[in-house]
């Protein structure tokens, strides 16, 4: 039912649906998608929006989509950061530290 007031889209069906998001529709007949459960930290610190808005349900989809692969894309990076860190030096090598490396030069 719309009475004016900030609502749900309907009718609800899977068109008006994003799985996972909730859907809102403004007084103004704006749009608007949440989030159901935030995005991991990694994601967030990336700039994941967990709230977003547009004209119509196409677009919505759109950006909630774009959303969702930007997290994960963030979410790998991360992920590939974490283990490049905690991977071991190769053997018969040590590992570089700024200390190693000002001992290898001379200074005048």
């Amino acid at each position: 039912m719309r009475d004016g007031s900030s609502t749900h889209p309907e009718p609800t069906s899977p068109n008006t649906t994003i799985p996972g998001w909730r859907l809102i529709l403004s007084d103004a007949g704006r749009l608007w998608a949440s989030r159901e459960k935030p995005f991991s930290p990694a994601a967030t610190q990336a700039g994941a929006e967990r709230t977003v808005d547009a004209d119509n349900l196409e677009a919505l989809r759109a950006e909630t989509d774009r959303q969702e692969d930007f997290a994960r894309e963030a979410e790998e990076r991360a992920a590939r950061e974490q283990e490049t860190r905690e991977a071991p030096a190769p053997e018969g090598r040590e590992e570089e530290t700024p200390e190693r490396e000002q001992a290898g030069q001379v200074t005048s």
